[in-house]
């Protein structure tokens, strides 16, 4: 039975898929595709073996666990490598939370309003069914953490803080060395949800004050299907997989081992080139949000204007639905998102975007443009040519 592929809606003018929608995926680097083959089929063993085959593997995963610990600025042993983002979110607060009430030390814990889902849906859950209390620090205008209402919120039973470092949907860069000198000074494990800024800022465990930092390949041109959490050691954590040892028993499973080889090259290519293609992405970033604004004089840039993620824009643009916006945009070749990809398809507004004090009704015409290596200025000056037509059609069509 033969499996058919969807082919894409549309494309622009001239015959290009413009895709910018890089938060939520990037295409997997043909380098990093090189460097993952040989452990599908050549170097296949189980690297808890002790053979031949299984020593490669072995050797393999040691050697990606060292360059991703040289790129957190840690300790080969404290790099756990998971499936995705959303599994190392889950057992950084999960793992931490558990410990600690195991150990009496309390059932608090401290997060923001602009966490992702796989934070705030883990942190419910501890609360409706295991006894856990959170406060939610609020958040500006702009989706920033106030590090001063972090401090205000501690409690003698905290047990872990959890703030994300840069906001999927509108792009802010949260202030976490801040917020990490005062959960040290406390003795509360910092915990922050990084995989948005894995391409894009620095990851310096140390530089961040963090005590768990969670990562996912697809956001930096790896596979989907890897990720990895940095726990530092000493951090009590009660594995949430269990079975044999692996991870150093944080995390049972025999590992991927050519994803894991992915992301470690995928990861420090993103990091060789972080200041030169940033520099490039920023000005593309900027033309876009200018050009945007002076064509659209009614669309909002979401998120900070300056702390914000390099190749991130964010818009809510009245008198537009979001997803009649996107459908028409892709049948012009432009793929685009309202926020997070998680949330796309809802026609509910954003709970980030509500926290930031966007009226209801205008948070429903969110529109996020990530731009990427394969982002050229032709492809923002076909956005901006197409962009504004679609608006002010819509609006006069279908004004909400």
């Amino acid at each position: 039975m033969e499996t058919s592929i969807p082919t894409l809606s549309g494309r622009t003018s001239g015959g290009r898929v413009i895709y910018l929608d890089h938060s939520a995926s990037t295409p997997v680097d043909a380098r990093v595709l090189e460097a993952m083959m040989p452990f599908f089929a050549e170097h296949y063993g189980n690297p808890s073996g002790i053979h031949a085959q299984a020593r490669a593997s072995a050797q393999a995963l040691d050697q990606s666990r060292r360059e991703v610990a040289e790129i957190l600025g840690c300790k080969p042993k404290e790099v756990v490598f998971t499936s995705c983002g959303t599994e190392s979110d889950n057992l950084a607060i999960r793992g931490v939370a558990f410990a600690a009430a195991q150990a009496g030390k309390g059932q608090h814990i401290i997060t923001s309003a602009c966490e992702h889902h796989a934070v705030t849906h883990t942190i419910a859950q501890l609360c409706e069914h295991f006894g856990f209390q959170q406060t939610v620090v609020p958040v500006d205008r702009w989706g920033m953490v106030d590090p001063a209402d972090v401090k205000r919120a501690i409690r003698p039973d905290t047990v872990l803080i959890s703030i994300i470092y840069a906001n999927n949907e509108v792009g802010t860069i949260q202030p976490l060395a801040a917020i990490g000198e005062i959960a040290r000074e406390r003795g509360i494990p910092l915990h922050t949800d990084a995989v948005q800024a894995g391409g894009y800022l620095d990851l310096n465990v140390d530089h961040l004050n963090v005590d768990l930092l969670s990562l996912s390949g697809h956001k930096f041109y790896a596979p989907k299907g890897v990720g990895l959490l940095f726990v530092r050691e000493g951090i009590a954590l009660l594995p949430q997989q269990t079975g044999g040892g692996h991870e150093g028993g944080r995390r049972a499973g025999t590992e991927n081992v050519p994803y894991i080889v992915g992301l470690a090259k995928a990861l420090k290519m993103a990091q060789d080139m972080r200041s030169t293609e940033n520099e490039r992405l920023v000005r593309l970033r900027d033309h876009l949000i200018q050009s945007v604004r002076a064509t659209l004089p009614d669309a909002q840039l979401t998120g900070h204007p300056t702390q914000r993620l390099p190749h991130h824009a964010s818009f809510v643009i009245p008198g537009v639905e979001a997803n009649v916006l996107l459908m028409h945009l892709d049948l012009m070749g432009i793929c685009a998102a309202s926020g997070s990809a998680c949330n796309t398809g809802a026609a509910e507004p954003s709970d980030v975007l509500l926290a930031m004090g966007i009226p209801p009704q205008l948070a429903l015409g969110a529109l996020r443009l990530t731009l990427g290596r394969s982002t050229t200025s032709e492809d923002i000056e076909t956005v901006l040519e197409v962009l504004p037509a679609v608006v002010r059609r819509l609006s006069a069509l279908q004004p909400m």
